[in-house]
């Protein structure tokens, strides 16, 4: 037999280092595979919390399908829906750690907050203070809340800071009136358990403070919107010997809660009592709801037209939404998105009925035949009203000519007929706008109904307030809301997306006044508007502690007081 080919030959004996090279190279690729493993473990994009994964299954799904397909582009909205923890988040996952289950209810802490202030005016209120003997009345304190009839909003919560500033400090409140008349006393009525400045100065005249307790009735002022003379920050309020305090100018949320970061440790203590830890891992109590709760009602005339729009049913969700004449197409499906994702959460059984609260009637009309295919839909006709119910409102019949734009044409009462009506909301607020989400008006609205549920009914554990914010918002994520008034303002900064789709998120009844929540960051304005009042924050707003305690020991108290009667003079001195 002839011998075999010698390539033959050669390949009998090759098989052993084909072997070995093959082995070689599984050995380098299994080690090249574990370090890209190791790599991305190490470098790759944090895992959705799982609680926000479920939520953006739930609600974000229908809302990136309504958008238009330039809002879905594949890119952005895989930035946006992951939230990466390093870069940054949408609305609704911001609102999911700002609000979300995890936090728990807010229902125990405004609960808390509810009885300190019934134990408050049970003790400092009107009342009891009125019938003081002379000795006792005279060393009494009071803080003035003063307010004009502007937007209803702003000047509200100049009242509710008062009030606030009242429980902090222990001393009683005074409302301010204007002629004789108190702020919108036409469509509220006041708490009996505050005083007028003219029943102050003659009670102070009947009981001779300043001539037998040389306590002269004078008021001393802090302007909150003056950043140079404003003690919020590096006074203790406690030691103020005047008769009145009026903190002038905290016309949101924010001026009161500045006391949070008061560099004296009895004003931050008091603060925190009433408002809660702003880095609190834990709901923060509705402090302003329980408040209005306790200082405002609707006038007699109000309620008879809030009766006449309810007809014995209140609401189950509210949707307010300020237009300023504007119907964007986009803005009402996202509000239609979120009054469904409302209906989710709270386990409506039946036909649900929606409320819809807006400056812009026409908007209302289109949101109206939206909302019908799946809820009955509320909404106060009030020319109807006017025709049919036989009651009249006294007051201004129409809004001033330069607000039409950003009230709405309606008169004026009809805001508070609408305000009252919404307040009475049995399981959610949802609120949106053509430009700004979340107004003082809005805000107060939410504020009021989840104090009007809890610890009232199995729903008010699980009230719930959203925001509705359009895609049209958010191509620079929340940057477009500046503004102290708009409870997204702390979360404008750079931690949060652009290019999201519409967002429907839950919203913390409390606004926040400062950046120490999670996802929250501020604008470059708001970065230079704090320097002024000697707060120096990182790009994420935390707060410089050191410099803040500096700039406070660098300054004097800024003293700015008025005589509200004259000072008493000695005869035997002069």
């Amino acid at each position: 037999m002839p011998p075999a080919p010698t390539r033959w030959r050669r390949g009998g004996r090759s098989p052993p280092r084909l072997l070995q090279r093959a082995l070689l190279v599984a050995a380098f690729s299994a080690a090249a595979l574990i370090v890209l493993i190791l790599l991305q473990h190490r470098h790759g994009p944090e895992p959705p919390n799982p609680s926000t994964a479920a939520h953006a299954r739930d609600s974000s799904d229908e809302l990136l399908d309504d958008s238009p397909p330039a809002e879905r582009d594949p890119e952005a909205s895989h930035s946006a829906g992951t939230g990466d923890g390093s870069t940054c988040a949408t609305v609704e996952r911001m609102g999911e750690e700002a609000a979300g289950p995890g936090r728990g209810s807010p229902e125990q802490a405004s609960l808390r907050v509810r009885e300190m202030i019934r134990r408050h005016f049970e003790l400092h209120g009107a009342e009891r203070v009125r019938t003081l003997p002379a000795h006792e009345f005279c060393k009494q304190g009071f803080v003035l809340g003063k307010a004009s009839e502007a937007g209803f909003g702003n000047e509200m919560y100049k009242i509710l800071t008062a009030g606030a500033l009242s429980v902090m400090l222990n001393r009683s409140l005074i409302i301010g009136q204007t002629r004789g008349l108190y702020p919108f006393g036409e469509y509220i009525s006041y708490t009996n358990q505050s005083f007028t400045i003219h029943e102050i100065k003659h009670l102070w005249r009947k009981h001779h403070c300043a001539r037998t307790y040389g306590r002269d009735l004078n008021i001393r002022v802090d302007i909150f919107e003056n950043p140079a003379e404003t003690n919020v920050l590096c006074s203790d309020w406690n030691n103020w010997k005047d008769p009145i305090i009026w903190f002038d100018g905290a016309t949101d949320a924010v001026g009161i809660q500045f006391f949070l970061k008061n560099v004296h440790p009895r004003m931050k203590a008091a603060a925190s009592a009433l408002f809660g830890l702003p880095d609190s891992l834990y709901a923060r109590p509705n402090t302003f709801g329980e408040l209005m709760r306790a200082i405002i009602s609707p006038s007699s005339k109000v309620q008879e037209a809030v009766d006449w729009v309810l007809k014995g049913a209140n609401p189950d969700i509210v949707l307010h939404t300020r237009m300023m004449a504007n119907r964007p197409v986009r803005a009402r499906k996202a509000a239609v998105l979120c009054i469904k994702r409302a209906l989710q959460i709270s386990h409506i059984k039946g036909t649900p009925l929606v409320a819809l609260v807006s400056d812009t009637p026409a908007f209302v009309k289109e949101l109206k035949s939206d909302i019908s295919e799946f809820a009955e839909v509320l909404y106060f006709d009030y020319k109807l009203f006017a025709k049919t119910s036989g009651l009249e409102i006294v007051g201004n019949d129409k809004p001033l000519d330069f607000r039409s734009r950003d009230w709405g044409s309606a008169p004026r009462w009809v805001a508070f007929v609408d305000f009252f009506v919404a307040a009475q909301a049995r399981y959610a607020v949802v609120t949106g706008a053509h430009r700004r989400v979340g107004t003082t008006y809005a805000q107060l609205i939410a504020a009021l109904a989840a104090a009007n549920r809890h610890g009232r009914e199995p729903s008010g554990a699980n009230f719930t307030f959203l925001s509705s914010v359009h895609s049209n918002l958010l191509v620079e994520g929340l940057s477009t809301q500046v503004g102290w008034g708009h409870i997204w303002n702390r979360y404008a900064g750079p931690l949060s997306c652009r290019h999201q789709p519409h967002q429907c998120a839950l919203t913390p009844f409390l606004p926040p006044a400062w950046w120490d929540g999670q996802w929250q960051s501020p604008i470059p304005r708001d970065v230079r508007r704090l320097l002024e009042y000697g707060v120096r924050l990182s790009n994420t707003g935390e707060v410089d502690k050191r410099h803040l305690v500096s700039h406070c020991r660098s300054r004097k108290d800024h003293v700015k007081r008025y005589h509200v009667l004259p000072p008493y003079k000695n005869p035997a001195r002069s």
